[in-house]
């Protein structure tokens, strides 16, 4: 009883930390379970949809999910329906989620008055994610009339974001068609220009390869692949080959643009992450630029922050780190 008690002051804590965040998007995390007092357990908020994500085993999580549901029915006045999703369980189904309470499940989100199309059990993820949320908000400030690379976009957020922000070509490029029908819907949604999107399905490796065939130029280039994949064309191992993703797209990046780079590797220390970074840049042809960080609603408030994650993400904020790079071209480098 005692243990129940904690957990719901800490809840309550973690959801009034996060009243401001409420203010500029329906879509962020409300208790983070890993940081904030219950490994395992993570709620979401998408539009009016409480979103459970459970990590933990489905023997030892019932009764906390049961607690968790009533506690969102009786205090969260916005929330209609309850979907839970649940990594460790066997049936695919069950991870890509269950209606526990309610009728409708949200298909649609709005972050700094840009809307997002969503499908919250398109697989075990929800469609959109909100640790990004501070790159979306540098791309709507840093992308107008520029050429936009967005590869393993999966369903689309950050290429739409650059969309709004005036990109005058953005082109989605995803393994997976179905993910990419969502970013259409996206760019509907804010009735953007249709000639200024290309949704591409295909192989990073392949696509690359096509895009350096063609001498085809971009801006910004953005990659934010899987922590590991493996197709006939290459390998993903963010844990130990960034540099190699890397080269694969640097030589289309025009002169002074950038390379936004995202990993997400729970398991590789920032420190390490950054040493590999630091050697991209020993070149004159790159240069690094900044951090992007990932909002409190992810990371935790100093009020509410319990633990710690497994390796020091520093001078990261959080496992997901977001570094944004500068590009020289060796053709135009004043000597």
């Amino acid at each position: 009883m005692e243990q129940d008690q904690t957990l719901k002051i800490r809840m309550n804590n973690a959801f009034q930390q996060r009243e401001g965040t409420a203010k500029e998007c329906n879509v962020y995390r409300l208790f983070n379970g890993f940081y904030e007092g219950l490994p395992g357990v993570v709620l979401d908020r998408y539009g009016q949809t409480l979103v459970i994500l459970n990590h933990r085993e489905i023997s030892e999580s019932q009764l906390i999910i049961e607690e968790i549901s009533e506690w969102v029915k009786n205090h969260l006045h916005w929330a209609n329906s309850i979907l839970l999703k649940q990594r460790n369980h066997p049936d695919q189904h069950m991870k890509n989620g269950k209606l526990l309470w309610g009728e409708v499940l949200d298909s649609s989100i709005q972050e700094f008055n840009v809307q997002y199309a969503l499908d919250l059990q398109i697989n075990q993820d929800a469609s959109f994610y909100p640790d990004t949320r501070n790159l979306r908000r540098w791309l709507l400030e840093n992308t107008s009339g520029s050429r936009i690379l967005n590869t393993f976009a999966y369903t689309g957020s950050l290429g739409v974001a650059a969309g709004m922000g005036g990109a005058r070509e953005v082109i989605q490029t995803d393994l997976n068609r179905h993910f990419l029908d969502i970013a259409r819907k996206s760019w509907a949604l804010n009735e953007l220009i249709n000639d200024r999107l290309k949704v591409l399905p295909g192989d990073y490796f392949r696509v690359a390869g096509r895009f350096r065939q063609e001498n085809k130029l971009f801006d910004i280039v953005i990659i934010d692949p899987p922590y590991f994949s493996q197709t006939n064309a290459g390998r993903i191992d963010l844990q130990n080959e960034t540099t190699r993703l890397v080269n694969k797209v640097r030589p289309m990046v025009a002169h002074q643009g950038w390379l936004v780079l995202i990993n997400n590797a729970l398991y590789l220390s920032g420190s390490d992450f950054m040493a590999e970074l630091d050697a991209l840049c020993r070149s004159e042809y790159l240069t690094f630029d900044q951090i992007i960080p990932i909002p409190p609603d992810i990371t935790g408030y100093p009020a509410t922050v319990v633990d710690t994650p497994p390796v020091d993400p520093s001078p990261f904020n959080h496992p997901t780190k977001i570094a944004i790079l500068k590009v020289t071209r060796k053709d135009q480098r004043k000597s």
